[in-house]
Order: C-alpha cells, then structure tokens, then sequence
C-alpha cells in the first residue's frame, strides 16, 4: 500500500512542478538555515569537552569590592593553587596560567622575528593536568626549567621548519633566551586555550613563588576528586579568605578582622566554574581567550526554530492554497471508495517526499553557505559525515517535518464533501480560512519580530561607534610592543615627529581601548585603613599623551617636561573623585601612594584631573585611573594629520627597520582596535540580518500562496464585480486590504514582544541606546511593504481576468 501511495504521490508532485518547487524551495531554505544555526550551536557547546577529565575539572574565580571599585575576576592570588592542593583532599591536582601577551620571536642566531600574539606562563603539570599528548619532548618534564618553553606545531615549524626541535633555542623580545623542551598539537579551535601557540614554564616567572594573597593575575584551575561536587568544595574555599587573605592582608592594614572588612562595604569571594561552562557562561572581566554568551545560544536556537516553523507554515498555506485545484480528485477518490484515513495518509506521504527532496536540497545549501559563515564567525564548523547520529538526528526531524507540515493541508483536504466537489462547489467545501490567516499573522510576527532585532543591534553598534569616548580614536596609528627597541625609544619617537604630517607622538604602556589590566591599591596621604583605599588603574605614560589623544582636562594641568617636579605627578580621571570624596579643584595638590608598607613611601601628588574617557568596554562603568611619568613605555601611538596615510606608514617602517634590526613592525588603527572589542554583537548583527531576510523570505511565500488561494476562491465574486463596473485597481485593492490587516496584526503582536526581549539584551551593556518609536515604525513599514509588494502581483493577476472566464470557471 505504500508503494502505491509514494507512486501516487510522486505523479502529482511531477504534475504540479511549480507548486511542487515553491514548496521543496521554502522548506529547503528554512531547513538549510537551521541546519547551519544547529551546527553553530553544537560547536558552542563542545568547548573544553576534548579534555581527560573535563567533568571534573573547575576554575578558581574571585568577585572582588574594595578601594571603591568592583571586580569579577576570572584570576586569583599566586598561592593559591599550591594552598588548595596542600590542605584540601579533594582537590587531586592543579594548573596555574600566566598570560603575558604577545612576544617577538626568533632562533638564536637568525635574522628575523615573527610575533606570537598569544603567549602564556604555564604549570609544569599542564599536559598531564588536561591529558595532552605531546608530539616531541616529555610532558612531565617539558615545563620545569626556567628558560624552557613548549611551542604548537604551527609555531614550531613557523620558526623552525619542523618539529623536531626539542633542545633549539628561541630568543624572546631580543632579550631572554629559552630553549625548547617540547613541541604540542596546535590546541583545538574548540578549547579554552585555542589562541596559544607559546608556553613558558612558570618557573620563570619569579611572582609566581611569592605569597602575594592580594594579587589576582593567575588563572587558577582544579581538578576535584571522582565523586566530589563543585557544591560540596564551596564552602572550603570560602574559608580561604579568613585562612590566607586577611593574615596576609593584616601586615598592611593591622587590626583589620572579616567583620571590619565587610562592615566598610568590601568583599572577596571565590567561586568554582566549570571548564566546560566558561565559553558560553563566564562573565568574567579578563580571559584567556575570546568567549561567547549563552544568551546569543539562547537567540539563535529561537532563530533557527522559526525558520523551522516559518517554512513549515509556508507549506501549509501553499498546500491550502493548491487544494481547490485537487477537489475533484478527492471528490473522484471518495466516491470510488477512498476513506479519509487513506486520503490523510496519501497526502501526508506527499508532505513526507516534499520534506526529504528538501531535506538534500538543505544539504546542498548548506555546504555552499558554510565557508561564508565560517568566514565572518571565525569557525570551522563543517557536516559530520561520519558521525550516525547525525544522521539519524537529521532523518528524524525531516520525517517529523513533513508529517507536521503536511498535517494541517492533509486533514483540510480529506474533508471535502464529495457531491459539492464534484458539483464544482470547492471553494464553499472549504469552511473557515481562519487557521490559514492564523499561521500568516504568526509568520508575519516573527519577522517582524526579527526586523526589530536586527535594527536595535545595529543602532546600538552605531551608538558605540559614535559615542563620545572621551578621546579621538580617528587617524592614531598604534605601533605595538616597543620593546625591541631597547633604549631607543625616545630617540625613535624624535624621529617620527620629525616626519611632515606626524601631529604628536606619544609612549605609554597603556592605549585606552579595552585590553588586559590590572588594577593598584592606593591610599591618600595619612589615610592608611583599607576603609580608605582607593582602587584603580595605574598606567605609565609621557608627557605628550593626552595631547596625542586629544583628552581634556576639566581642572588642573597636563604634564610639562619642563617641571622636575612632574617626575611625581598624578592625573587622575573623574571617576577617581567620588572616591576621594573632592571635586576636581579640591583634588589638586593632593598627595597619594601605593607603597603603604615602605617607611618613606613615595607620594604622587595630582596635578590634573581629565575628564572620564572610555578604557574598558561600553558593557562596563567608567572606573577610577592614575596616570603617571615613567620611561618603560611597550607603545607607541602616533597622531598622523591626513593626507597619504600609507607613504607615512611606510616612513615609520623603514625608520623602525633601521632601528629595531631583525624585528616585524607591527601596527593598527585604534579605531581597527576598539571595533574588535565589539565583534561578537558585529557578528550578532549579521546573523540577524541575515536570517530576518530568510524569515521575510518565507513568510512571503507563504503570504503569496494565501493570496493565491483568496483570488481563486473569489473567482466568481472578481468577475460579477467586473461586469458591474469594479476597475482593476479597486479590485486589487479589496484583494490586498484583507492581508494588511493580518499584517496589521502581526505588527500589534510582534512589537512589544521585540522591544522587552531587546531590552533585556541590551542590559549588557552600561552604556546603551533607549528604543525609540522610529526603530517600531521602520519594521512595522517594511512589513507592510513586503506584505502590498507580495500579494499585489496575484491581486493585480486575478483582477485583470476577462470576466467571462472567472464567471465560466464555476
């Protein structure tokens, strides 16, 4: 019987091609687009999951309040690791990491550097830690020395050409020689640390071994016990704070007990995450590397699903749409004998070879689409061929599809009375189209509920290109790691200047676009109680560099190289007074230090205030900064007027070449800098256009086979009104009324729901847009549009029918 069935249904499907083809093309489109969606999120969720032990393995992170400023950090104190695994035996190993940034690196010997842009300190129980083979060298042993260091496979044939390179040495910033112990796998785009591709043992780093209970800069990683929960560690390590913190913290601030502390409004607390919970659920102010948001999954799962119900509710009103022309068959079948179970399962097999013929059209789709989305999103993401599951996944939804696809349009079909069909009576055995206006007022929802979305996201990366950030980021040339250089920075930096469009130059060790800092404890003078502390960043610069960024000074003065005195200056941001408790002209003149522990400690006496400039993410307050004179710059940001940026560019690099021999000039735009900060909402943005055109897409077959089916069912009605006078226009215009009302609908619907969820995505973000009522009247008009555009082709069709016909066809 099924086979007769499948043979039935492939004769009318071949029959009708074009009805056939729109509804294979939609649900092909809706299928392709969550297919890519389902394989993004499948990527997300298999962070850290490679890993021996994954499970069991969790991140030491600390919530910090104290000196005015609060922190999330993804990093805790030096000893810690040591101290878990010495007093807790639960805790069965552990890991430290160290990040430094980028180094310039070459063979000892060789003429050339090339920079590794990620470069982290690393226990000697890494590979061990997370089950990490290594391709040359021992991995117990790899990590021990202080000037070894494990390269990735890239790096070590980028250097060297090969990977059989245990015992070479590498130069490092043209200054520290390390010799190579080992050669690892590149680490998997998948992992937390997939951006490493250098690893020096923490042996080297001489802060590491130091009992340094209030610097936080160490990624600390344990691995419990089998058997052992994260809940049942939280409250040892809630007891590290009156353990460890306070006695350290005790020897600066004598008499400070846990109960002064949180009394002053301060507060330390650890937390446990996850390996395998960081990518998609840190919130962390620093990371090792990028991570994503469960909330985009969360965004993205409803995408893909819509396209899902989108291109299933588009078959059925195509198939609606379509039946009128099948009434006499069912009409036929009936009285020869058919029952309406066998009708139903007919024309469900129909659905169900319509779903799988779409089903290898996705596919195809699909792998045309995938390099380009793995362009823009930075992934690697391709079809599991190998793996069954997938597989039996896939043929599973797409038999499920075709059967909730075609349910509603087999059920509506098998109840047509035979003796009205026959008579010629379809279009009254039809009964009540308000299911079919149902499912267009919920297409037209999402889409318009998609438009809303892609038009806040936009207008809010606007709002971040153009918002005031306190400094001008236009036409600044930033020149990175200067270190090469050595002691001719200074003399580099006259060079420059020295150059005909150069306006300024400046050496700081800071640029103010979001980057990885930490921040210093400072106290006012005869103020020494950690109720009095004042925590902020502290960053080295020279005496050109608000000029060079074009920061304003909103009391006081800027730096003068004139005065000696400026050697211990301070400029502070506005940010820093509500923490004084001054204004900006009480703040002048007052002193500040950081080294409360020294018998004469060296003061910073603050000569300016500038006013608040953004140097973290607009997802972040503003917080408190000291910038002070000092010579060990690692930048360099040059101010260039206009004109041939590139001839500049190319001075510098020659100038650079003769002065920093043998190392890669490395340089960007500061504007290129700060936009990389928001590229994952760039990427948010263009997944939303791009699946809100696919959305729009779909629901406009849909509406165009509703169309189709409302002017066939009012043949008769079109031609009597023709006769008796109707123009082509306003019989258009009765036709495309109808369908503007359920958009009209849609509209009412779909935009308070928009504006509540994009609220709550922009609670992200400190600084943000309001949703005005242009960006609701904007989607509400092109919905509009796209709905008159749609059904005017078959309303102007069916009015422009000779009369005599539409009257003769019932």
């Amino acid at each position: 019987m099924f086979k007769n069935y499948l043979k039935i249904a492939w004769r009318s499907l071949k029959k009708q091609a074009f009805f056939t083809f729109l509804n294979t093309f939609g649900l092909a489109i809706g299928m392709a687009g969550a297919l890519i969606i389902s394989l993004y999120i499948y990527d997300e969720f298999s962070y850290d999951k490679m890993f021996a032990d994954a499970d069991r393995i969790y991140r030491i992170d600390t919530d910090i309040k104290f000196g005015g400023a609060e922190t999330r950090a993804a990093e805790t104190a030096p000893p810690m690791a040591a101290t878990l695994k010495r007093d807790f035996s639960q805790v069965e190993s552990t890991v430290r990491f160290r990040t430094i940034g980028g180094m310039y690196v070459k063979k000892v010997g060789g003429d050339k550097a090339a920079k590794e842009t990620y470069v982290t300190y690393a226990d000697s129980t890494f590979f061990e830690f997370f089950g990490i083979d290594l391709l040359a060298g021992n991995p117990k042993t790899a990590l021990t020395g202080t000037n070894s260091l494990v390269l990735t496979k890239s790096a070590a044939e980028k250097h060297f050409g090969s990977i059989d390179i245990v015992g070479e040495d590498l130069l490092l910033d043209n200054s520290d020689v390390y010799t190579v112990t080992g050669v690892v796998d590149d680490m998997p785009k998948n992992s937390y640390f997939n951006d490493y591709s250098v690893f020096l043992a923490m042996a080297g780093n001489v802060a590491s071994r130091e009992e340094l209970w209030g610097s936080n800069n160490y990624f600390t990683f344990i691995k419990l016990i089998p058997g052992v929960s994260a809940e049942d560690f939280k409250e040892p390590l809630q007891g590290m704070l009156e353990r460890y913190m306070l006695p350290w913290a005790q020897k600066y601030f004598p008499g400070m007990t846990a109960e002064t502390f949180e009394a002053s409004g301060n507060y330390i607390r650890y937390h446990t995450m996850a390996l395998t919970d960081i990518h998609l659920h840190s919130d962390r102010n620093n990371e090792m590397s990028a991570t994503s948001s469960i909330q985009n999954i969360y965004i993205l799962s409803f995408i893909g699903l819509f396209l899902i119900i989108l291109a299933s509710v588009n078959f059925m009103n195509l198939s609606t749409a379509h039946s009128l022309k099948r009434a006499k068959e069912v009409g036929v079948r009936k009285t020869l004998g058919s029952n309406k179970r066998n009708l139903v399962f007919q024309f469900l097999t129909e659905s169900g070879l319509i779903a799988f013929v779409s089903l290898v059209a996705a596919l195809v789709l699909t792998l045309i689409a995938l390099p380009f989305f793995n362009d823009f999103t930075g992934k690697s993401i391709s079809i599991p061929y190998s793996q069954p599951l997938f597989w039996l996944a896939l043929l599973a939804a797409t038999l499920v599809l075709g059967l909730f696809s075609g349910s509603y349009p087999a059920f509506f079909m098998s109840r047509f009375m035979p003796v009205e069909t026959l008579k010629g009576a379809g279009a009254e055995s039809v009964g009540s189209g308000r299911v079919r206006n149902a499912l267009v007022i919920f297409q037209f929802s999402i889409s318009v509920l998609l438009i809303v979305s892609t038009l806040v996201v936009f207008q809010q990366l606007n709002y971040i290109q153009s918002k005031d950030l306190g400094f001008t980021k236009d036409q600044v040339l930033l020149i990175n790691e200067i270190g090469p250089l050595g002691t001719k920075s200074n003399a580099f930096k006259e060079e420059i200047l020295k150059m005909g469009n150069v306006e300024s130059v400046t050496l700081s060790n800071y640029y103010p676009t979001p980057s990885w800092r930490s921040d210093s404890s400072f106290f006012q003078e005869g103020a020494k109680g950690q109720e009095n502390a004042i925590q902020m960043q502290e960053w080295a610069v020279d005496t050109d560099y608000l000029k060079t960024l074009q920061m304003d000074i909103v009391a006081g003065r800027d730096f003068n190289k004139q005065y000696a005195s400026d050697s211990t200056a301070m400029i502070i941001n506005e940010a820093t007074l509500p923490i004084l408790n001054l204004t900006a002209e009480e703040a002048l003149g007052v002193r500040i230090t950081e080294e409360i522990e020294i018998e004469n400690p060296r003061y910073y006496t603050i000569v300016g205030v500038v006013k608040n400039f953004h140097f973290k993410s607009l997802r972040e307050n503003i917080g408190a900064l000291g910038m002070y004179l000092d010579n060990t710059a690692e930048n360099m940001a040059v101010r260039i007027s206009g004109g041939n940026y590139a001839s500049t560019i190319a001075k510098i690099e020659n100038k650079w070449n003769e002065m920093a021999l043998g190392q890669p000039f490395d340089y960007r735009f500061m504007d290129d800098a700060f936009n990389t900060t928001y590229e994952a909402e760039q990427k948010l943005g263009q997944i939303f256009f791009i699946f809100t055109l696919l959305s729009i897409f779909i629901a406009c077959l849909g509406l165009f086979g509703l169309a189709a089916f409302n002017a066939e069912k009012r043949t008769k009605e079109i031609g009597v009104r023709k006769v008796l006078g109707a123009t082509v226009s306003q019989i258009s215009y009765r036709l495309t009324v109808d369908f503007l009302k359920l958009v009209g609908v849609s509209i009412l619907v779909s935009l308070p729901i928009g504006w509540f969820i994009m609220n709550k995505w922009l609670e992200d973000f400190s600084y943000r847009i309001d949703i005005g009522w242009e960006i609701f009247v904007v989607a509400a008009l092109l919905a509009i549009v796209v709905a008159i555009v749609t059904v005017s082709y078959q309303s102007i069709k069916a009015a422009t029918v000779n009369p005599v016909k539409s009257l003769r066809s019932e």
